[in-house]
């Protein structure tokens, strides 16, 4: 067995035992993580994929709320994981005992820093909700507002942050002596992990998410976020109003109380994607005990524990990605993946855009009602599973949500196609993407950049000079990396000679309508108007440049 130094051995032995007793003996073994006396012959060796996803699911459910939370997030990983074991990762439920009252009032009185009786005005001692984290009483406040308070479980964070140096250590152990493990970046996986939990563990943090997408919804009374509490909030304890209402997969409930199931999965959605691809910011969670309807078919969304995130370039990635499928442009996808910075140098370009071409030709032509959104990002995940391509885990976050939101929808409204319903706000993101105004942004930002890159250019090519005598000057660029450098360096200069007419224009037709102004005369050569003459030339070069670069598709 390889030699590895762990933190906290009795807890590291404790995981050891639990994966050995579910029959993980042979994969410790090959791992180096046991030795050979502790492999029996288990079938380890021989396991399928669904029987392996099976004992996993049990070892991480023995194992407690770290485990219970990691498979959760691999569960989302199908980009990493297995279709047959993500599937039953997805089972993985927070099955645990309520805390007892005495334990959450001592809990409560030392964060709220006063005793139960004078901070509330009652308090429910039986638990509405039980998780690994935390678990939900009823109470109301001295001024009479009923509220729902998350209480945290005494001890997990230690708990926490010993097994999360644990799978640090294993991290970096695994990557120092397995090919796989150093691929797959294992240590920033761990990293981000540990981040997220962190994160799960301050109350403060999951309060100001939840303010953060209410304020998306100001203006719109059919979508309700929680109050929260400030002052009877904490690390630990985390006070939000209660919401009284209806399970969104409730069926029975809402027929009886005479409700619109479609018009109710119609605001789900438009509500999702406006967070999703207007705010970049949203629910990562959207399953139906996260969704409750309240009169007048409001829309609550409740616990912001998991969040979701897009930047600007990847809401526009997302976008490119629909509409490019919608239109059976291959080589669209594939640009799109390259921007993402996703393919490395031994992705095997031949093969991987024969499987694009084979997904996008599934649902080249079909009816958008007949289309899933959600298993086309299975497909996406299996695609650059193979590949052994590394999706952003924002992304993972982005397909999971949808997932969860598809499997909900088709039961309030089996008509209703999310692919359908996404597409307005991807065309919208692309429209304000080439508007006019962001377009001279962009363009504006990048030939300052550029010229930042042409004033260091005289000191790059002297450090170079210098490399090159000292004979240290070493080049590995393989044909597809001079690829995407020339494609780089094509777009670069596309954009610095857009960016030069622009500001040739811009100077030009300043300096003639100023000298104008100065003569206090009209610019009148050879009986020719030379502004009106120029602006036009000008317009029509400006134009023909836009055109021009766009119909290179770089752009």
């Amino acid at each position: 067995m390889l030699k590895i130094r762990i933190r906290h051995t009795k807890r590291f032995q404790e995981i050891t035992n639990v994966f050995l007793r579910n029959g993980f003996s042979h994969f410790l073994f090959r791992l180096g993580l046991t030795d050979r006396s502790s492999s029996n012959d288990d079938g380890g060796n021989e396991m399928n994929m669904q029987d392996a996803g099976v004992k996993l699911r049990h070892a991480l459910q023995e194992l407690g709320p770290t485990f219970i939370k990691l498979g959760q997030i691999a569960s989302s990983r199908r980009d990493l994981v297995p279709l047959e074991i993500a599937s039953e990762l997805e089972k993985l439920q927070d099955h645990v005992t309520s805390v007892p009252f005495d334990q959450i009032r001592k809990i409560v009185e030392f964060e709220l820093e006063e005793p139960l009786e004078h901070l509330f005005k009652t308090f429910d001692e039986k638990p509405l909700a039980t998780a690994s984290i935390g678990q939900v009483h009823i109470a109301h406040l001295p001024s009479g507002e009923e509220v729902a308070v998350k209480v945290q479980r005494p001890d997990i964070r230690p708990t926490m942050e010993t097994d999360l140096a644990i799978l640090s250590d294993l991290a970096r152990f695994l990557e120092d002596n397995t090919d796989w493990a150093e691929t797959y970046h294992l240590r920033e996986m761990v990293i981000e992990f540990s981040r997220s939990l962190q994160d799960e563990l301050d109350y403060r943090v999951e309060g100001r998410n939840s303010e953060r997408i209410a304020k998306q919804f100001e203006e719109n009374p059919s979508i309700h976020i929680p109050k929260v509490y400030w002052d009877f909030s904490t690390e630990k304890v985390l006070t939000m109003e209660m919401v009284h209402g209806v399970k969104a997969n409730d069926l029975e409930k809402m027929d009886a109380g005479g409700y619109d199931r479609k018009l109710i999965a119609r605001r789900i959605v438009d509500s999702m994607f406006h967070q999703i691809l207007d705010e970049g910011f949203f629910h990562g969670d959207p399953h139906p005990g996260n969704i409750y309807i309240l009169p007048e078919h409001v829309v609550s969304y409740l616990d912001f524990g998991m969040v979701g995130r897009l930047d600007k370039e990847l809401k526009y990635h997302f976008a490119s990605l629909i509409l490019n499928l919608r239109e059976g442009d291959t080589e669209g996808m594939i640009e799109v993946f390259s921007d993402m910075g996703i393919l490395s140098e031994d992705t095997d370009m031949r093969a991987f855009t024969r499987d694009v071409d084979d997904l996008q030709s599934k649902y080249y032509d079909v009816s958008l009602n007949d289309v899933s959104l959600g298993a086309i990002f299975i497909e996406l995940f299996q695609v650059a599973y193979r590949h052994h391509i590394i999706i952003p885990s924002e992304i993972s976050i982005l397909g999971k949500a949808i997932l969860t939101l598809e499997g909900l929808i088709a039961k309030l409204d089996p008509e209703l196609s999310i692919m359908e319903a996404v597409e307005p706000f991807g065309e919208k993101l692309m429209r304000e993407r080439y508007h006019p105004k962001n377009l001279l942004e962009n363009s504006w930002k990048d030939f300052v950049e550029n010229i930042e890159i042409l004033t260091n250019l005289p000191k790059d090519l002297k450090a170079i000079t210098t490399t090159i005598r000292k004979g240290k000057l070493q080049l590995d660029i393989n044909i597809q990396q001079l690829q995407a450098f020339l494609h780089r360096l094509d777009r670069i200069s596309n954009r610095l000679s857009f960016s030069i007419i622009l500001l040739s224009f811009s100077i030009l037709m300043v300096g003639l309508i100023i000298g104008s102004a100065i003569a206090g005369q009209t610019n009148v050569l050879w009986q020719f108007p030379i502004i009106e003459a120029g602006s036009i030339i000008a317009a029509l070069m400006f134009l023909f440049m836009i055109y021009s670069i766009f119909r290179s598709g770089r752009m």
